[in-house]
């Protein structure tokens, strides 16, 4: 049996997720970002606590087929750019609809209606999200960045990040430098 979650994106939600089944005595066969599958059937009782414990954590058991394919597009986008080594060289239209197995303009559509924002949108933010990590992590420069989240140059990058934050990927390091020796002082 297949179970979907509202809001999970980290591996600390999965961690908790797998401690809520083990309390109600469920199996489960795979937990991944958004969806759960068990081996038993829940029962209606098991299904109401795990929602009610799930949602003290700020998770929400997902019940109508919009809300789940919603919650997939997202889960996929997040993996992509957050969880994988490098972001796919594909079109992320493509990869998506590949992911999901439904063309993409009815996704993108149904995503926009719902959300209010573009599925294009989702993903710059959040690959902006991710430079920003990366930036902080000083491990990689500015043009291995771009090249890691798959921008045609630095300078796409840099459009972007300051269009999406305000400052240049070079003020938002200093700042973060800044930060870190403020740190380190106290």
């Amino acid at each position: 049996m297949k179970l979907y979650i509202k809001y999970m994106v980290s591996l600390r939600c999965k961690l908790l997720v797998k401690n809520e089944l083990e309390k109600l005595g469920l199996h489960y066969i795979s937990v991944e970002l958004g969806m759960i599958e068990i081996k038993e059937d829940i029962s209606e009782s098991q299904k109401q606590e795990f929602k009610s414990n799930l949602a003290k954590s700020g998770l929400e058991l997902i019940d109508d087929n919009r809300s789940i394919l919603i919650d997939k597009i997202k889960n996929v986008i997040i993996e992509m750019i957050h969880y994988s080594d490098e972001v796919p060289k594909v079109n992320y239209s493509d990869y998506i609809a590949q992911k999901l197995n439904y063309d993409y303009t009815y996704l993108s559509n149904l995503f926009s209606e719902v959300k209010g924002i573009t599925i294009q949108h989702f993903i710059i933010k959040h690959k902006i999200e991710r430079a920003k990590e990366l930036i902080l992590y000083n491990e990689l420069n500015l043009t291995e960045i771009a090249y890691k989240l798959n921008y045609s140059s630095v300078a796409h990058l840099s459009n972007q990040f300051k269009k999406v934050t305000g400052h240049t990927p070079t003020f938002y390091k200093k700042i973060g430098q800044k930060r870190k020796l403020n740190l380190e002082n106290l």
